[in-house]
Formats: structure tokens, C-alpha cells, sequence
């Protein structure tokens, strides 16, 4: 038995039900590491934080993000982990390397494309477009505390310090 509401959420309440809800707009939950099902297309979209850890398990994390027109993720490596992305909204340039100061790989992303950096690979995404570009990442392991939510890129950098 399903309970229906006009959103998009879904939350399991017990083994075989589950519950239909939105993800709260100012603030966010990190629903892991219990079971969950979410339309992320839509939660990516709703989204305008910088990053929200939408569910962190023991092996694995999805992070909704937000870069504002012109804005970048930064230049940065995972040395330990690879990491996907899927942009839902906008448009931008992706570019990745073996080393900081040579990025040869670079190719223009939009809607619908999927992004796959593995470990040790520096990378950077830049809103080139002239909308909000809405994605998601998924890290295995996890890159970010449990409940992460940074309002804007300056609040990443400073809780990175």
C-alpha cells in the first residue's frame, strides 16, 4: 500500500509502505543510510544550495548541487574515490587531467549528460549557460560529512578549510 501525495519523495515507513513527501526548500535532510527512493530529477532541480548531502550510507553519497551563471566547483581531486555526475539543468564545460596544471580532457556538458571522474583525477565543471546548472554527484566512499549543506560556494571552501 502506497500513500499519495503531490510531490515527488518517497519514504519508506515500514518494509512494504511508503510515504510521499517533499524535500524541504531552505533547509535539508540527509536521509541515509536508510532505505529511500526520491525522484532526483525534480530534487536536483528544487535544490539551490551549493551542495546538500541528500543520503549518505557507509560506501556511498548523493549530493544535489546548484553553480549560479559563471560559477565553477572548483579545481579538485579524490585521490581515493571516483565520482559520477548528471546534469539536470543548464549547461557547462567539464574539464579533467592527471595533473593540476594540465587539463587535457575538456568536452561541453548539458542536460541529461553523465560525468565520470575516476580517483586521482583533477577535475573542475563551470557553468558556461545562462541558468543555474543543477546536478547531482554520486562518491563511493563518501566525499562529505553526513548532513552536509554549504548555502554557497564560499561556505564549501570555508567548511574545507
Amino acid at each position: 500500500m502506497y500513500y499519495y501525495y503531490p510531490s515527488y519523495m518517497y519514504v519508506p515507513m515500514y518494509p512494504y509502505a511508503m510515504m510521499r513527501y517533499p524535500l524541504p526548500r531552505a533547509t535539508a535532510k540527509d536521509y541515509g543510510p536508510n532505505p529511500f527512493v526520491v525522484q532526483i530529477e525534480e530534487a536536483t532541480k528544487q535544490n539551490n544550495m551549493f551542495r546538500t548531502a541528500l543520503w549518505t550510507g557507509p560506501h556511498l553519497q548523493v549530493t544535489l548541487m546548484s553553480l549560479q551563471v559563471g560559477e565553477d566547483i572548483g579545481l579538485e581531486i579524490h585521490n581515493h574515490l571516483d565520482q559520477f555526475l548528471r546534469i539536470e539543468q543548464g549547461e557547462g564545460i567539464v574539464r579533467m587531467g592527471k595533473k593540476k596544471d594540465q587539463l587535457t580532457f575538456e568536452r561541453k556538458v548539458a542536460d541529461g549528460s553523465a560525468i565520470f571522474v575516476p580517483a586521482g583525477t583533477w577535475h573542475n565543471l563551470i557553468n558556461t549557460g545562462n541558468v543555474p546548472l543543477k546536478l547531482y554527484s554520486i562518491y563511493a566512499p563518501p566525499q562529505h560529512p553526513a548532513g552536509t549543506v554549504h548555502p554557497t560556494k564560499a561556505d564549501a571552501l570555508a567548511a574545507e578549510r
